[in-house]
Parts: structure tokens; sequence; C-alpha cells
């Protein structure tokens, strides 16, 4: 028991860091940028990569701690985005506080994709493997086809929706009333939104994707997704419901990931299905490999540091992808060095070294 105890406060101090961490990196930005020290390209990729943070820790809940390969994480994504724009265009004239109608979005974007995730997940995690992941990438094109196909507008009778699957509707197939807003015109996207996506808002969605992934690990239903992912046979015979607690990581997955996608979409006036496609899927599961599965400060730090990286390196346009390359090439080696990984475990103490003593 004494050990037990010892290991969940060596825990929370890693939580903590965690946690100032970011605090400290949000303060340190927003001072440059008050002191005019970052170029406008720079300012801009702020708050996607805010969402790009919450994309990658929330995906690292589904393939490291639950251990399943997940491709469709940008479908979830895409949904929380469309779902948003709809909210915040909806109520322009009837909600005219940005601030309300971002937190309005940003809850509804994640309701909607926890919905979906949901659906999905209740005969897609009954897969393992490549089948799981075969199942999960087909999902992220679907859903991007079905946005393709959406007509949606908005007038004083209320939100009208269309499916254009033949390619015979248009807009006016819709009916509006004089005065209404289009808001999602099939293939066009989304276009014509108000930008009320900040950097803040970005920085307190990060936090709360944070306090709500660490927390879930620490728990009993964290334990519980963790012991099926090491030995799916032992967590059922000693009684834990794997289809429940995989559901859960899902679902909680799924959500983050939409809210993510609502602050995404309400950053730029125009929105396309095709922002969300198989390689954003593929880039945020870049993001979570090579920072380490499991590793929440890791996704956090190869998500800055790959979105950041091309950026930097757009003076040298002739070797910006050579030294892209090298650099990730690099990053592999380092996490993959028995030396470097030993380096690395005594200045962060290891959970599952904790666990394993505790056992």
């Amino acid at each position: 028991m004494k050990h037990y105890f010892k290991n969940m406060k060596t825990i929370t101090k890693v939580d903590y860091a965690t946690y100032l961490g970011v605090i400290a990196a949000f303060v340190i930005v927003t001072l440059l940028q008050s002191a005019g020290m970052l170029t406008r390209s720079m300012t801009g990729m702020l708050v996607p990569i805010c969402c790009y943070i919450c994309m990658a820790v929330s995906l690292n809940l589904t393939v490291g701690i639950l251990g399943e390969l997940s491709l469709g994480h940008a479908g979830f994504m895409s949904v929380g985005a469309f779902s948003g724009v709809i909210v915040s265009m909806s109520l322009q004239s009837s909600v005219p506080n940005e601030l309300v109608r971002l937190v309005l979005a940003l809850v509804v974007g994640a309701i909607l994709a926890a919905v979906v995730g949901f659906v999905v997940g209740i005969p897609v995690l009954r897969l393992r493997g490549d089948y799981l992941a075969i199942v999960t990438l087909a999902f992220g094109e679907i859903i991007k086809g079905i946005i393709n196909c959406l007509l949606v507008g908005w007038d004083e009778n209320g939100l009208h929706i269309a499916l254009n699957i033949d390619g015979t509707k248009t807009m006016d197939s819709l009916h509006l009333e004089e005065g209404a807003i289009q808001i999602i015109k099939g293939a066009q996207g989304a276009a014509g939104n108000h930008r009320i996506a900040t950097f803040t808002a970005g920085f307190v969605l990060v936090m709360i994707t944070l306090i709500i992934v660490l927390n879930l690990v620490r728990s009993r239903t964290g334990r519980a997704v963790m012991a099926i992912r090491d030995n799916r046979i032992a967590a059922e015979s000693v009684g834990i419901n794997v289809t429940k607690y995989k559901l859960i990581a899902f679902v909680t997955s799924a959500a983050l990931a939409g809210a993510a996608g609502a602050l995404f979409g309400l950053n730029y006036s125009s929105v396309s299905a095709d922002q969300f496609d198989f390689n954003t899927s593929i880039l945020v599961l870049v993001y979570v490999v090579l920072g380490g599965l499991g590793n929440i400060w890791g996704s956090i730090i190869a998500t800055v540091v790959l979105y950041v990286l091309p950026e930097a390196l757009r003076e040298f346009s002739d070797y910006r992808m050579l030294a892209y390359a090298v650099v990730l090439i690099l990053v592999m080696l380092a996490t993959n060095n028995e030396r470097f990984k030993a380096a690395l475990s005594r200045v962060i103490p290891k959970r599952r070294k904790g666990a394993a003593v505790n056992g």
C-alpha cells in the first residue's frame, strides 16, 4: 500500500509538470505575440497547433493507451468542424457574443462527434488489428463523402438540410427564404463564416483535453483500458467488460477530436471536407508515434515540432523536404535507441516501472 501511494504521488508530479509546461508555453508565446516578435505566418499557426495537439493527445488515448490502431480520426474532426460552423453561422444574429457562440460550437461539435463515435464504435471495436484500421479508414472516407454531398442553410424557419447524392440538387432545393444563410454547399464546403477562434481558446481546449485524458488514464477506467491493451484474455478472465471500456476510450477520443475540429473550423472563413482526408489522419498518427505511444507529453512536443518545422524551413525551399525527412529519421532513431531511452528514464519516471513494482 505504501508503494502504491508513493507511485500515485510521482504520477501527480508528472501531470503537474505537463500542465505547468503547457501554461508556461502559452505565457511565453503570448508575450512574444504582444511584443510583435512573431511573424504573421507564425501567429496564424497558433490555433491550428492547439487543434492538432488535442487531436494527437486524443488519438494517443486510442492508439497508445487502448492499443487499437485508428486511421479515421480526421472523420471525427470533420464532424466537429462542420457542426461547429453550422452552430456559429446559425446563431450569428440571435447570439452576437462570439465567445458564447464559440463555446456552444465546441460543445455541440464534441457531442456530435461522441455520438458518431459511439454508433461507429459498437460494431467496429469488436475488430482488432489490421481489420480495425481498415474499417476506421473507410469511416473517415465515408464521412468525407457525406459532407461533400451535404447542403445546409438557415433562415427564419430554422435549419434546412439536404443530401445531394445524385448530383442534381443545388442550394435552391432547400427552398430558403430571402436573406437566408447558405452554410454548407456540398463539395464547396462552408464559406462566409466569421473567424472567432482564438489562441486563448485553443490553450483552454488543450488544457481541458489534457485534464480529461490524464485523469482518465489514472482512473480505474484507465487501468482497465490498459489491462485490455496488455492482455485482453486476462482482462476478460478477471471480469473486465472489454467492449464497455474500449467504447469509453474510443468515444472520449472522438469527442475531443470533435471539439478540436470545431475550433479548427472556426479559425477559417471557409472549410472543405478535403481538409480532413486520409492524409490528416496519417499526419496525426505520425505525431503520436514519433512522440511515443502512451506518452502524452511526447505527443505535444512532436506535434509542435513537426507542425512548425516546415514553416521554419520555408526559406530553404530547395532543401526543406530533405531537412524535414532527416529530422524525422533522427527522431525515429532516437526514440528507438536503448541508450537514449535509458537516459530519458532517469529524467522522466516511467509509469510502467512503478506499476510493475506495485504488482
